[in-house]
């Protein structure tokens, strides 16, 4: 396989932009020699003349004009590489790619991600939904930025991730307005025999709330279970039973659900983490998600 010297390609890059030999000699500080024989060893790696001279100038053949392109393109590219490391705006828009994990509530991801959103330049977002062991696996793999999560990474996952707690906020309790009324009465005892629709056994939250219930020795009658958090708060809006989801985003439940909040319990705790390969945040929008969720969302 042909490989292109990119050294030569950037001392052919250098005459054409600066219009002769002896002003790029002044760009790259190497001697007019240099330059000349780089330029011969290009033009017999492409198979033709990259200028031919008029008068005094240099002038750009029709292979020339082609291999310019190209290299203003690999030569803008590698600069934007460098100040997306770097964490420098870049002319074009900010590429996020973010893992959500299912299990997280949609409005929690939502509020979380906004941020992102907000920065000064504009941010190109590539969301992914899935189970958590396939999204740190394409972390591994560089093809996601970020996974957010409600749980850190595991010690049994053969993945080099360092989890970065966002935030924790309690859990409340929420109904359609009869049956909210119905169950603010005596709250929490009120729960005890209650319609539940909870998330599976699997998540966090759930585990959580069964914890919860146990101690305080309440038996709720379990409706439904769902894996989808969106598709919980459909049937909590059409009454068919009451759930729980995090205090934090109360305002937005309610609107968009249109259910009301019964109660509040302050001993069942969500916590929230950005899992990175990095130990120290350092992309642009991983940093306004994790400020943002410190300062405003979970305070």
């Amino acid at each position: 396989m042909d490989w292109l010297n990119y050294h030569h390609l950037l001392y052919f890059w250098t005459v054409a932009r600066e219009g002769s030999i002896s002003r790029a000699c002044e760009q790259l500080h190497v001697a007019q020699p240099t330059i000349s024989s780089q330029l011969r060893k290009l033009e017999k790696s492409v198979g033709g003349q990259l200028f031919k001279r008029v008068g005094r100038n240099l002038v750009l053949t029709e292979t020339g004009q082609l291999v310019l392109r190209y290299a203003d393109e690999i030569f803008s590219l590698g600069q934007e590489l460098t100040d997306v490391l770097q964490g420098r705006p870049t002319g074009s828009p900010l590429r996020f790619a973010v893992g959500v994990a299912d299990v997280l509530p949609k409005l929690i991801a939502y509020r979380l991600i906004e941020p992102a959103m907000q920065l000064p330049e504009p941010v190109q977002l590539m969301c992914d939904e899935g189970k958590l062991d396939d999204l740190l696996m394409e972390l591994a793999a560089h093809r996601l930025d970020i996974v957010l999560s409600d749980s850190p990474i595991g010690p049994t996952v053969n993945v080099k991730a360092y989890s970065h707690l966002l935030g924790e906020c309690s859990m409340s309790v929420f109904g359609e307005a009869t049956l909210a009324r119905k169950f603010r009465r005596g709250f929490p005892g009120s729960l005890d025999g209650a319609p539940f629709l909870l998330s599976l056994r699997s998540t966090t939250l759930r585990r959580s709330l069964d914890h919860w219930f146990e101690s305080q020795n309440i038996r709720p009658k379990v409706v439904a279970e769902f894996e989808d958090s969106a598709l919980l708060g459909v049937f909590a809006q059409e009454g068919v039973g009451i759930f729980a989801a995090p205090s934090a985003i109360e305002n937005e439940i309610c609107r968009q659900y249109r259910v009301r909040p019964i109660g509040e319990l302050p001993a069942v705790q969500e916590r929230y983490y950005a899992i990175s390969v990095e130990r120290k945040l350092k992309h642009p929008a991983v940093v306004a998600i994790s400020d943002a969720a410190r300062e405003e969302l979970f305070t």
